[in-house]
């Protein structure tokens, strides 16, 4: 699936398992580790991204921190939002 993401998001780059079941992606200057988070945690996977790693509740959250960080030109922030907004006179 990784792999796929990088051609149908037009980034060249390289994916490898480690022995220790991590997976390694590197592109450009950036090196991202994905593996499977610690029972204790909420998440299923972390994400490491120059050092700091954050969790991800699915293969979804995976991908957007995995493109967020290669791809400088996505915009992670395209999300419908709904709020409470006054009523309108009738």
């Amino acid at each position: 699936m990784l792999a796929q993401s990088l051609i149908a998001w037009r980034i060249a780059g390289s994916i490898r398992r480690t022995s220790g079941g991590a997976i390694l992606l590197r592109a450009g200057r950036k090196e991202i580790r994905i593996e499977p988070a610690p029972n204790n945690l909420p998440f299923r996977w972390m994400v490491g991204v120059d050092g700091r790693e954050r969790g991800a509740i699915s293969l979804l959250a995976v991908l957007r921190q995995v493109r967020a960080a290669i791809d400088p030109a996505y915009t992670p922030n395209n999300r419908v939002r709904i709020a409470v907004s006054p009523q309108v006179p009738s």
